[in-house]
């Protein structure tokens, strides 16, 4: 799927802006805070209901306007006929945000994800690497929730069943008692969703690995004879472990000390290793940078093996700390039939040309982004 066309209103930086787009690779180029990225997540909010940078949907708002309106026309993939797909996100102050997918209002934002599928890279996802557990958790729990329907749905009600066990368990120890029975109905809840939930991680981790290792060495070319990246999941639950009911009884007193649910699949973490060093702490900033590129190329495959069509695909600021031959092997193999449509930002002009140079039969479009408003430099189709 395509986007060919988007229009926005009122969005961030943007007052009004009608775009078209090249079905292979989008560069914007220009200096820091003139709306490059903000580009980018009119097309995130499009695929996810909401911003990547933002969640404060009113902030996303121009400043001095009352609305926002994003609008998008996408093609199909592999539809000979064409036909259009029209989807719109829009938000006025003191109403309920909206999103319309050919014009039909979804009724709720879980029905949308999955529609137009769309891998992000931003600088931000450094986290991935560097962050606490919860960020690597989302990563893969947002992989698998573009896929599988069922999965988002055990996600959405263990999430509310945790919360009301948390709610109880400070309950309790503020009135000083506790009621076994009365956790044990929402234990059966986390576990009913929870076990589905890490058995999906466990299989997603199986296939998604190599795609990994395959996409880490494809950017450092020297890595298969110098680099071996891994991703170790590390669960609770699993052989020759308590399975997840009793994990949870025997925790009872130390969650009620707590006041919080301290075993379960909210609590799982992936380890990140280049050969026998953990990427975290050891990793040299190209290393990590790398390694995050290969998460997320990793990514954009399991979707399309999963659902049939290539995702979207931003990257946004990625060539920091990546030396020249990384940056034009990433440009050429994002560039390549593998993938898809491809938006890039970078703040060098020149860099982004000189790529281009190597590969002149590539269609690409490349913008410069002024305050807001875009205009097209170059259009090779």
């Amino acid at each position: 799927m395509n986007i060919e066309r988007l229009q926005l209103a009122n969005f961030k930086n943007y007052e009004e802006l009608d775009i078209e787009f090249s079905n292979n690779v989008n560069c914007l180029v220009g200096n820091n805070g003139v709306g490059k990225t903000n580009l980018l997540d009119a097309l995130y909010y499009l695929s996810f209901c909401k911003s990547y940078f933002n969640p404060v949907d009113s902030q996303n708002i121009r400043l001095g306007s009352d609305f926002f309106a994003i609008h998008g026309h996408y093609q199909m993939e592999n539809n000979a006929a064409k036909d259009m797909v029209a989807v719109s996100c829009t938000l006025q102050k003191g109403q309920s945000k909206k999103m319309k997918f050919n014009k039909k209002a979804c009724t709720t934002f879980a029905e949308h994800i999955g529609r137009i599928p769309l891998v992000i890279v931003t600088p931000s996802d450094q986290s991935l690497i560097i962050g606490g557990s919860e960020v690597r958790r989302k990563f893969v729990d947002g992989i698998i929730s573009q896929v599988d329907k069922a999965y988002l749905r055990h996600l959405l009600d263990y999430q509310k069943a945790l919360d009301q066990r948390n709610r109880l368990l400070k309950q309790f120890f503020e009135n000083r008692y506790f009621e076994e029975d009365t956790v044990a109905v929402w234990d059966e809840q986390l576990v009913r969703h929870g076990e589905p939930i890490v058995a999906a991680r466990k299989e997603f981790l199986g296939e998604f690995g190599p795609l990994f290792v395959k996409y880490y060495q494809l950017i450092h070319a020297d890595a298969q004879a110098t680099e071996s990246p891994t991703i170790v999941y590390e669960t609770q639950f699993g052989e020759g472990r308590l399975a997840m009911a009793e994990q949870l009884k025997e925790n009872y007193r130390r969650d009620a000390q707590l006041q919080y649910t301290t075993i379960g699949p909210h609590k799982e973490d992936l380890q990140f290793g280049i050969g026998d060093f953990a990427a975290k702490r050891f990793g040299s900033q190209g290393q990590q940078k790398t390694f995050l590129l290969a998460l997320k190329l990793a990514q954009f495959e399991y979707i399309q093996t999963h659902v049939g069509v290539k995702p979207i695909l931003l990257l946004d600021d990625v060539f920091d700390k990546l030396d020249m031959k990384r940056v034009s092997q990433l440009v050429l193999l994002v560039g390549s039939d593998r993938f898809g449509q491809v938006f890039i930002t970078d703040t060098q002009q020149g860099r982004v040309e000189s790529i281009f140079e190597q590969a002149p039969d590539m269609p690409h479009k490349i913008f410069l982004v002024e305050s807001g408003e875009l205009r097209c430099l170059t259009n090779i189709h």
